[in-house]
């Protein structure tokens, strides 16, 4: 089966044609060029219109002018005798480029070209008669403008200009528009063509990229270039890229622990069982009681460390998911409570408390699951009979130093609290401390003990999740000192 080539990525669906239902596809550039040379067309078209008509209306208007003027002067100046004894205006010798005629009110008319007279009608006649001051029109037949007035009692005088020249220059203004204005649109075209090639390009990276997320998986990042909304777009991009793959980092670290992890328990736990199936069979040589019992022991240990690091897995990977933390939160109480569950896991351990009230918005559960993790950790490198320290008070100094009661007067003293946990144990080496809250991370002395190298790194997400942060060190009696700082306030009245 052939799977066909994705479209290219400056195509995009405008609608429906009306073949077969098909979509028709226009590119963007092509969108971009075709809107610049409309843009530029409807500009040109109403500029050359407005010229037209303007440089129509104005050459018409001096044709009027000047025929009219031209035939008042001639019906006032000086008249001369023709050869059979009239008087006629001497313009009837002097208008070269004009056609004139004198028309009297019987309809009578004398020219000095019979052959070459202007056109007349009843127009020129009620001039003659005197029934209008004068007349101005236009001939269809002979596509002349044509005027009459008064040239005395009784008589007109009638004078025609060709518009042949005035159509003619108009003909050439038509045309140097329509030039220049194709020239223009051909030009915004070209001028859209290009802009929209180099606009789109950051685009055509960006959707490259995601063609290659998708495809490929590889998250490099995309060359930034300039600091318009494209090059803010594409360094947006970049985050995001940036983002996932320390996300992907993350699941593939989580996995390759996970799986390193896990590959101890089960082949101790696969072992045990292999070897309690083949005594179980025939002539194979019978376990002792003791060897049996060994055995049982250890597959229910294995079990239970399996059952605890799968459940660490899966608080860790819900720990990774941001979640929003919004209720209020009794961080006394919370204590209390891991501190109930702790002593029933470790009967032989002692707790030293001194707890002061504490207010903060957050996640009870995984906070509760933090300060578990906390006691339990203690309790493990404790022996039986010592004793382990908890304390939670404020941070004194640090509402004062930043001002954080001014800042939330519903609490007072608000700014951070520190909740300590000292062991009985050995303590941590210098070395180890900066790497106890890693991810599966068990220093030397650790790895005999039961244990997924979770619970520590739970606490320090949980911390973070909640504005805070954790560190390790020294207690003053000698084992390890852990600590979670916290931000929130005392509660008023406290």
């Amino acid at each position: 089966m052939t799977v066909p080539a994705p479209p290219p990525p400056d195509l995009v669906d405008v609608g429906p044609s009306t073949e077969g239902g098909r979509f028709q596809r226009v590119s963007l550039r092509n969108r971009v060029t075709w809107l610049a040379a409309v843009c530029v067309a409807g500009a040109v078209a109403l500029v050359s219109i407005a010229a037209f008509v303007t440089v129509h209306d104005s050459l018409y208007s001096q044709v009027d002018e000047n025929l009219t003027q031209r035939a008042v002067e001639a019906a006032e100046g000086p008249l001369v005798r023709t050869p059979d004894l009239q008087q006629v205006p001497v313009a009837f010798y002097a208008a070269a480029n004009l056609k004139i005629s004198v028309l009297s009110a019987n309809g009578a008319e004398m020219t000095p070209n019979p052959g070459d007279r202007p056109p007349s009608s009843g127009l020129e006649l009620a001039v003659a008669k005197g029934q209008l001051p004068q007349s101005l029109r236009t001939d269809q037949r002979t596509n002349s403008r044509v005027v009459a007035v008064p040239g005395g009692p009784g008589v007109a005088l009638v004078m025609s200009q060709s518009l042949r020249p005035t159509q003619a220059t108009l003909a050439q203004l038509s045309l140097v528009l329509v030039v220049m204005g194709g020239a223009g649109i051909l030009l915004a075209a070209a001028a859209g063509t290009a802009v929209a090639r180099a606009g789109l390009r950051p685009v055509q990276r960006l959707t490259a990229a995601t063609e290659r997320v998708a495809l490929t998986g590889d998250l490099r990042p995309i060359p930034v270039s300039g600091d318009d909304e494209l090059a803010r777009l594409t360094t947006s991009f970049n985050r995001m890229l940036g983002a996932l793959a320390e996300s992907q980092e993350r699941q593939r670290r989580l996995v390759a622990d996970a799986g390193h992890e896990l590959r101890t328990p089960l082949t101790s736990l696969r072992t045990n069982l292999e070897l309690l199936m083949a005594s179980a069979e025939p002539g194979a040589p019978t376990l002792s009681a003791e060897d049996r019992e060994e055995m049982f022991a250890d597959v229910r240990a294995q079990i239970t460390e399996l059952s605890s690091l799968v459940g660490d897995l899966v608080e860790l990977a819900r720990e990774d998911t941001p979640q929003a933390v919004h209720e209020p939160v009794d961080l006394m109480e919370v204590v209390e409570r891991a501190l109930n569950r702790a002593r029933r896991r470790a009967a032989g351990v002692r707790f030293q408390v001194r707890l002061e009230p504490w207010l903060m918005m957050g996640d009870a559960t995984a906070l509760e699951r933090a300060v578990l993790n906390l006691l339990d950790n203690a309790a493990k490198w404790s022996p039986d009979g010592e004793t382990v320290r908890v304390d939670l008070h404020p941070e004194h100094g640090y509402a004062d130093q930043h001002g954080y009661s001014a800042q939330r007067p519903a609490q007072q003293g608000y700014g951070y609290a520190v909740l300590e946990v000292a062991d009985a144990g050995p303590g941590i080496a210098q070395g180890d401390r900066p790497h106890v809250f890693e991810r599966f991370y068990r220093s030397s002395d650790a790895r005999q003990l039961p244990g997924s190298g979770l619970g520590l790194s739970i606490v320090k997400q949980v911390a973070e999740r909640h504005g805070g942060t954790v560190w390790a060190g020294e207690a003053p009696e000698g084992g390890a000192l852990l600590s979670m700082r916290l931000p929130g306030g005392t509660p008023a009245g406290a």
